[in-house]
């Protein structure tokens, strides 16, 4: 190679970004003026996009490979530039390197407790955390939408945003699948799949692509936990007479250990009456009762647009001679799914017909 052969490769450039980190998203290529020289050497590597931004409008996209900048592989740049045959002189513009890699184990919980409505155990509240993948799929919407000309970018600037993201469908999840609290653990790979398809379309407008999303927990208040544990050692223990029996037998071995003095005898008499008892309970039969009295239906009315009652029939009955409730009064009960009319309402309707009209004046 000559001397003005060297000379010639040293005017030409290099762009290229090795990442040295775990969490760059975006990365400007930073060189003083931002002047690129016709025949500049441009490698793009697996993984990463980069994008030729020309006075804050996107022109063209590179992806992975080693380009050679002309007007031949810039096509949108040279029509912006007006270049119509080729160029020698450098040329201004802003080159940033977009990271397309899989960013894993993104995590997200809601801040707050999410009130439920559980047929078990009422209103509960419950708390969720979990994991996330994600990466970018179209980098000039990514670029224009998220990143801006901020000259690095990082998964932690857009962290709080995808943590909405994913908060917000859980809780629209919970209501729509309404998954009993006891059945909530058992229902974590289907709650992931569920939401990562829920909440693509929201990733999406900023130009990223959800991946997976993975629930790893979800808690409930401490009163809540002892009621399940309650209800756990409630099935563990069966049948109550054997258990009892079991009891009284473990009570008699102890007692045996030790045989001497009145505490061992005593020990001993004590776990005799109570095995005794508990077997002849076993043998009786259990007492017939009757089913609990049903409840009467209650109804709700919607009173100058303020909720009132709950009221029973007979309340209703009342308010239907007073006047107060006429046919046209939105009522609601449990297992309705809206307000409705009175007269729509089939037992609600019948109380029209069981009060007689007002009685005429004398004439």
């Amino acid at each position: 190679m000559g001397i003005f052969d060297k000379l010639t490769g040293e005017f030409i450039d290099i762009i290229e970004w090795l990442d040295e980190t775990q969490d760059t998203m975006v990365f400007r290529f930073d060189r003083h003026g931002n002047e690129i020289k016709n025949g500049a050497q441009l490698t793009v590597r697996e993984s990463q996009v980069a994008v030729l931004v020309d006075e804050g409008q996107i022109a063209d996209v590179f992806p992975p490979g080693r380009y050679e900048l002309e007007t031949a592989n810039m096509p949108i740049l040279t029509t912006l530039r007006g270049w119509k045959h080729g160029f020698e002189s450098p040329f201004k513009v802003e080159v940033y390197f977009v990271n397309t890699k899989r960013f894993t184990d993104q995590k997200w919980g809601t801040k707050n407790p999410i009130m439920m409505r559980d047929d078990d155990f009422g209103v509960v509240r419950v708390r969720a955390f979990g994991t996330y993948s994600m990466r970018v799929e179209d980098a000039p919407v990514f670029l224009k939408e998220v990143v801006g000309t901020n000259w690095e970018f990082t998964t932690e600037d857009i962290n709080d945003q995808c943590r909405s993201f994913v908060v917000s469908g859980f809780t629209d999840a919970l209501g729509e699948q309404k998954i009993p609290v006891l059945d909530l653990a058992a229902s974590y790979d289907e709650m992931g799949a569920f939401l990562t398809d829920k909440i693509k379309p929201k990733f999406g407008e900023h130009g990223l692509d959800l991946l997976n999303l993975v629930v790893e927990n979800v808690s409930v208040p401490a009163e809540v936990e002892q009621a399940i544990d309650e209800r756990s050692k409630m099935g563990a223990v069966g049948d109550l007479g054997k258990y009892t029996q079991f009891k009284a037998a473990e009570s008699l071995e102890k007692a045996a250990e030790n045989p001497g003095g009145m505490g061992g005898i005593g020990a001993q008499m004590a776990a005799g009456m109570t095995m005794g008892q508990a077997m002849t309970g076993s043998q009786q039969q259990a007492p017939i009762t009757p089913p609990p009295i049903p409840q009467q239906t209650v109804y709700y009315m919607a009173v100058n647009g303020e909720q009132a009652g709950p009221y029973d029939l007979n309340t209703l009955a009342a308010k239907v001679s007073s006047g107060e409730l006429i046919r046209e009064t939105l009522v609601w009960t449990k297992g309705m799914t809206e307000w409705s009319k009175a007269g729509d309402v089939p037992e609600v309707s019948a109380l029209f017909g069981s009060v007689p009209p007002p009685i005429p004046p004398a004439e």
